[in-house]
C-alpha cells in the first residue's frame, strides 16, 4: 500500500470493508474440512494457555483442569509453542483454496497472516514479541498481568473454582521463579528494559510486595467472592498462607534479581538500543500496522496528521475564547479549568465513573441509527488497580468472555483524577466502550459467520484504527454535547497523531523520554504526568502505538471510497455489518472491499 495512496483522502477518508455478511453464501467443498483444521489449532491452542480459556470462559467441562493452572513462561515452552504455530501453519496451507468458497477462503488468509507473524519474534529473534521485547518490564511480567488475572479473569462460583484459585496461586509463584530466570538469560543478550522501567517496575514490585499477606489484594479477592457466593471455608488464611510461603518469597526473588541488573542496562530508551534493534522495530511496525510502511514514512504521516488536526482545533478553541497561545497551551488551560475536573477523592472518583456509565448508556441509544447488529455481551466500568496503576496504560478494555460467564471490562486510570477533564470523557467512552472496541469486538464474538479462531483474533490496527473510527462516528450521531466535547474528541486525534511523530522517533531517531514527553505536552495540552507515562509505554512497547492512526486512516478512507462509488445505494448500517466479517490485516480489508463494490 502506497502512502500517498493511502493518504489520498486525507483525514476524511477509511479502509475497507466487505459490507453485509451476505456477500459469502454457501460453503464449498473444503470449507468443512478448513473449519475443522480451524477448530483443532483454536482447541489446542486453548490447552496450552489456561490464561486464554479462563478468558474466554472455556475453562470448565473437558477443560476444567485448566482452570487450576498457569502456562509455563520458560525458554523451553517458546521453542515449543514455536514447533506448534508451524505444525498449525502447514495444516492450514495444506487445504486447496480451489475447494473453498470465497469467505472460507478470507479466513484461511486472515489466520495464515496472524499465525505466520507469530513465528517471527521466537524464530528471527528469540524473543516472545517484537512489540514487547523485554520479558520484565512496568506493564509485564507475571508480577503485572497474574493478580490482575486472578481477580477479573478467573470467575468463583464453586468450591472447585476456589480451590482451582489456592492452585493458581502456588503456580504464580513458580511462574514468577520461570519469569527471572528468562529475563536473566536476556539481560546477557542486551534485552533488558531501560534503567527508569526498571526502577518502575520495582516501585510496583515493592508496592505489591508491601500489603500485608494475610490482607493483600489476592487474598482477599478469593475471599470475598467466596463469601458474597456462600462458599463455606477458610479461603482467607490458606491464600494467605500461600502468599507468605511462596509467592511473596519468589517475589523477593525477582526484586532482587532486577536490582542486580539495573546497573548493567544499556543507556537509551528506543529499540535502536537492542541488538538487532531497527529489524526489531520494523517487523513491529508491520505487526502493528499490518503494513510495509517505513518509520520514515510513518513519522512523515504523523507531522501532516498532527497539522491537519491542530487546524481544526484552533477554530472550535478560538470560538470558545481560547485565544492565547499554541493548540497545546490553550488545551492545557482548559485541562486545569476547575469546572472541567472531578474531585480527588472517592466521591470524586465514583463520581467520574459513573459519568462514563452514563454516557455508555446514552451511546447504546443512539447505535441503531448506525449499526443493524449490536452487541448483547455487558460491559462494566473499573478503575485500573490501584496496585498496577503506577504503570499501567491510561484506559484498556477486556473482552467478555465467549459464554458470556465474564462481561467485557472498560478500565480507566484514576491514579490521577487530573488527567481526566470532563470534556475529555465521550470520546474515551466511545473508544473503549461502544461504538468503540465492546462493540466491534462483542458482535465479531457473537458472530455465526466466522469460526472461532477469527472470533477471538486480534489486528491492533483494525480494533484499534475502529474505535478511533468510532469517535468520529460518535460525532456524526450527535453525540458530542457541545463544542468542548467535539474538542475532546479532536484532542484524542491528535494524541493519536502525535503518537505516530512519538514512537518513531524514540526508536529511529534517538528521541528520549524527556524530549518526547515535551512533545507530546506541547502538541496535545495533555498534563505531563499522563504524557509520561504514554511515553514510557512507547519505548517498552515500540510501533504499538502506531496502530491507531495507521488503522484510522484504513477504516476512514474506506468508507468514503464505498460512498464515492455507491453514491445514494450506500447504506451505512450495511457498512458496519463488515465487523461481522472478524478482524483482519488492513491491506486484506483493503482487497475486500474493492471486491464488494465491484461485485455491488
Amino acid at each position: 500500500m502506497d502512502r500517498r495512496h493511502f493518504l489520498a483522502a486525507g483525514t476524511a477518508s477509511v479502509a475497507l470493508s466487505m459490507v453485509p455478511g451476505r456477500v459469502f453464501a454457501q460453503p464449498a467443498s473444503g470449507d468443512a474440512a478448513l473449519n475443522a483444521r480451524f477448530d483443532q489449532i483454536f482447541n489446542d491452542a486453548v490447552k496450552r494457555s489456561p490464561e486464554i480459556a479462563s478468558s474466554l470462559g472455556l475453562d470448565k467441562g473437558a477443560n476444567a483442569a485448566l482452570k487450576a493452572k498457569l502456562s509455563d513462561a520458560t525458554i523451553e515452552e517458546r521453542v515449543r509453542e514455536l514447533a506448534e504455530t508451524k505444525k498449525a501453519i502447514a495444516s492450514v496451507e495444506a487445504v486447496d483454496t480451489k475447494t473453498l468458497s470465497p469467505a472460507a477462503v478470507l479466513n484461511r488468509e486472515v489466520i495464515l497472516y496472524s499465525l505466520r507473524s507469530q513465528t517471527i519474534a521466537p524464530e528471527t529473534f528469540q524473543l516472545d514479541s517484537v512489540i514487547r521485547p523485554y520479558r520484565i518490564f512496568q506493564q509485564g511480567g507475571a508480577y503485572f498481568s497474574i493478580p490482575d488475572f486472578l481477580n477479573t479473569a478467573h470467575t468463583i462460583a464453586t468450591r472447585e473454582d476456589s480451590d482451582a484459585y489456592l492452585s493458581r496461586l502456588e503456580a504464580f509463584a513458580t511462574v514468577l521463579d520461570q519469569d527471572s530466570a528468562v529475563q536473566k538469560q536476556e539481560a546477557a543478550r542486551g534485552f533488558l528494559a531501560p534503567g527508569w522501567s526498571i526502577d518502575l517496575t520495582l516501585g510496583q514490585m515493592t508496592g505489591l510486595r508491601a500489603q500485608p499477606y494475610a490482607t493483600c489484594s489476592m487474598v482477599k479477592s478469593l475471599a470475598d467472592r467466596a463469601a458474597a457466593k456462600g462458599i463455606a471455608g477458610d479461603w482467607a488464611a490458606r491464600a494467605a498462607s500461600i502468599v507468605e510461603t511462596k509467592v511473596y518469597p519468589a517475589l523477593d526473588r525477582q526484586i532482587a534479581l532486577m536490582k542486580a541488573l539495573r546497573p548493567t542496562t544499556r543507556p537509551g530508551d528506543g529499540d535502536w538500543r537492542l541488538p538487532d534493534g531497527d529489524a526489531i522495530y520494523q517487523a513491529a511496525i508491520r505487526q502493528a500496522t499490518t503494513t510495509d510502511f517505513t518509520a520514515e514514512q510513518v513519522h512523515q504521516m504523523g507531522l501532516q496528521q498532527v497539522a491537519e488536526i491542530s487546524a481544526e482545533l484552533d477554530k472550535i478553541l478560538k470560538s470558545q475564547g481560547f485565544t492565547k497561545g499554541g493548540i497545546g497551551e490553550r488545551l492545557a488551560a482548559l485541562n486545569v479549568d476547575p469546572a472541567q475536573l472531578y474531585p480527588g477523592t472517592d466521591a470524586g472518583k465514583a463520581a467520574l465513573i459513573a459519568s462514563l456509565n452514563e454516557g455508555v448508556k446514552a451511546m447504546y441509544a443512539r447505535l441503531p441509527q448506525a449499526f443493524a447488529t449490536l452487541p448483547t455481551q455487558p460491559l462494566e466500568v473499573r478503575a485500573v488497580p490501584v496496585e498496577i496503576q503506577d504503570g499501567a496504560s491510561n484506559g484498556y478494555y477486556h473482552r467478555a468472555a465467549l459464554d458470556g460467564s465474564r462481561p467485557a471490562i472498560y478500565f480507566i486510570n484514576l491514579k490521577d483524577v487530573g488527567d481526566w477533564p470532563k470534556y475529555s470523557l465521550p470520546s474515551l467512552t466511545y473508544h473503549e466502550g461502544v461504538p468503540g472496541h465492546h462493540l466491534q469486538i462483542s458482535i465479531a464474538q457473537e458472530s455465526k459467520d466466522i469460526p472461532t479462531l477469527r472470533k477471538v483474533g486480534f489486528f491492533s490496527a483494525y480494533s484499534e484504527g475502529w474505535a478511533l473510527y468510532a469517535e468520529q462516528l460518535a460525532d456524526e450521531l450527535k453525540a458530542y454535547a457541545n463544542p468542548l466535547e467535539r474538542a475532546g474528541y479532536l484532542q484524542s486525534f491528535l494524541f493519536r497523531a502525535a503518537r505516530l511523530v512519538v514512537d518513531t522517533g524514540i526508536h529511529t531517531k534517538r528521541w528520549d523520554v524527556a524530549r518526547a514527553t515535551d512533545y507530546l505536552v506541547t502538541t496535545t495540552g495533555f498534563a505531563r504526568p499522563r504524557c509520561q507515562r504514554e511515553v514510557e509505554r512507547y519505548c517498552t512497547q515500540g510501533g504499538q502505538a502506531l496502530s491507531y492512526k495507521i488503522g484510522h486512516i484504513a477504516w476512514t478512507r474506506a468508507r468514503a471510497k464505498a460512498q464515492a462509488a455507491l453514491g445514494p445505494k450506500f447504506d451505512l448500517k450495511a457498512f458496519h455489518e463488515i465487523l461481522r466479517q472478524g478482524a483482519m490485516p488492513l491491506t486484506m480489508l483493503e482487497a475486500q472491499v474493492d471486491a464488494w463494490i465491484k461485485a455491488a
